[in-house]
């Protein structure tokens, strides 16, 4: 077991799109694999027909793309060991489950979802819960009470029935989870669960073990929700004769809301403002994406990747390659992890200063484009140069670098009363007629320039630098003035500065 080769699925169900939490399960599966140089599968486990959503598993296949995770086998680009879709492995399950009848492990019931749904609610007058276990099996309608003919018989003509799992009694189970340890549970506490439904598909627990033993897979890294079910899985290597051939597991901890009470939903995304999914869901009730809200790929993977898992070290900035060769899950810790929008955000932003000029420009001319605003790549590039440290998203570059673009039509009303000073109108005259005179607009010689021409004629700095700001922005906020005058250029900073004259009083 040890020495064969790692081989890891994520197996969504295409229920709905994808949570943030399934995408961490998928990075944290993938980083194991890629450590390990071990294969990552994609399954789609579709054997629930009654909760598929149309275009739910293009949805997963696309986020899981634009987080940069390659699969190695999936629905998409194949592999050995497909179909990688349980409903196109459907004619597989039937003979596992007659296994596991012939054996004794399972058995034959009978009873309608009806007569269950009546000793429920008799359980629960009496304050008692009922479950469909050792204790209560005997008692029931199934091939463990029927004769052999009678089971027949009704199976002949077609009586519905499912194919439930005969779990051992009062017997301890004992099992080990890389990131918990050892874990056990007493089999009087679990039930009888269903194996093979009446529509001829397979459960997910019979599916599941069965699909991880044919693909040869060597870990089992999932959420923390489907801890409950590792005894039955257990249970199923066992009597299904496949012991050795167990994965090893690992149960991943749960994301939590930003207060740490409870686990993330969609409803706290609503409430609070931010996405819960990593793109946007255009069915039904649609929902917010980190793509669509302006997140890139690589800033949303690294947050991800540090939400339940800690390198050991400072650090908080890794590429893709770099988790790959810290990870491990032994680092990976048993508690919740909180999440928390505002540290989403500083990820971004930090991915933002890190990101070329040139990349952030190409995607802030899509933007500009909407607004039918034309300028050169080179000269957009010098600008996103500017303001790029005062933003976290490319949406964001706009209200920081709109003057590089159109003039100020109003007026900081609060900087007008505090800088506009009576000398203010013939300083700035004197600014224009300096700017005819300059040929030279790099920047560095507009200082020079600029400077010299305030010491010549005893002018302070700040006599003249808040006004002249709000010539050319309107207000007292944007990154370096003579680095605006250089893109803006000689024409339009006389004209904001006449403009401005004209308008302010």
């Amino acid at each position: 077991m040890k020495n064969r080769k790692v081989r890891v699925r994520f197996a969504p169900s295409p229920t709905g799109p994808l949570h943030i939490g399934g995408v961490r399960t998928a990075l944290f599966n993938y980083l194991f694999a890629k450590k390990n140089n071990g294969d990552f599968i994609l399954r789609i486990e579709d054997t629930d027909q009654t909760r598929f959503v149309e275009g739910a598993e293009d949805y997963i296949v696309e986020a899981l793309e634009w987080c940069g995770l390659k699969f190695d086998e999936s629905v998409k680009n194949g592999g050995n060991y497909g179909p990688y879709k349980q409903s196109e492995r459907k004619e597989i399950y039937r003979q596992f489950a007659d296994k596991l009848l012939e054996s004794g492990n399972a058995y034959i019931a009978f009873d309608s979802p009806e007569e269950l749904d009546k000793l429920r609610k008799d359980y629960e007058a009496q304050k008692l819960i009922f479950t469909y276990n050792a204790e209560i099996r005997n008692s029931l309608t199934n091939s463990l009470v029927l004769t052999e003919n009678e089971v027949k018989r009704r199976m002949d003509s077609g009586d519905p029935y499912v194919i439930r799992y005969k779990m051992p009694e009062n017997t301890t189970i004992v099992m080990n989870d890389i990131i918990r340890g050892e874990v056990k549970v007493n089999s009087s506490t679990l039930d009888d669960k269903v194996l093979f439904k009446s529509d001829g598909m397979p459960t997910y627990h019979l599916a599941n073990v069965v699909d991880d033993y044919l693909m040869e897979i060597s870990h089992v890294i999932r959420g923390e929700e489907w801890l409950p079910s590792l005894p039955l899985h257990v249970c199923l290597y066992d009597s299904l004769g496949w012991k050795d051939a167990m994965p090893e597991f690992a149960h991943l901890p749960l994301l939590l809301k930003p207060t740490g009470n409870g686990k993330l939903s969609k409803r706290d995304g609503d409430k609070m403002g931010f996405p819960v999914f990593p793109l946007f869901w255009p069915h039904g009730e649609t929902a917010r994406g980190y793509r669509e809200d302006g997140y890139f790929p690589d800033a949303f993977v690294n947050l991800l990747a540090l939400l339940g898992w800690n390198p050991g070290t400072e650090q908080e900035i890794f590429t893709l390659e770099q988790l790959v060769e810290l990870f491990s899950l032994e680092r990976v810790n048993k508690s919740g992890a909180r999440f928390d929008p505002e540290k989403a955000k500083w990820f971004n932003h930090q991915y933002m200063q890190l990101k070329s000029n040139e990349e952030i420009a190409c995607l802030f001319k899509k933007e500009l484009e909407k607004k039918a605003v034309e300028i050169s790549l080179e000269k957009l590039i010098t600008i996103v140069g500017l303001v790029k440290e005062r933003i976290g998203f490319v949406s964001e570059l706009w209200e920081q670098s709109w003057f590089f673009f159109n003039s100020p039509e109003t007026y900081d009303q609060k900087i007008v009363e505090k800088k506009w000073k009576e000398e203010t109108p013939g300083i700035l005259q004197g600014v224009v007629n300096l700017l005819q005179e300059i040929n030279n607009f790099e920047r560095d010689n507009l200082e020079i320039e600029f400077k010299a021409y305030l010491e010549k004629n005893e002018i302070g700095f700040g006599q003249v630098m808040n006004a002249f700001r709000l010539c050319l922005t309107g207000g007292a906020t944007g990154p370096d003035l003579f680095s605006i005058v250089s893109v803006i250029g000689k024409e339009e900073t006389v004209n904001r500065i006449n403009l401005a004259l004209e308008k302010i009083k």
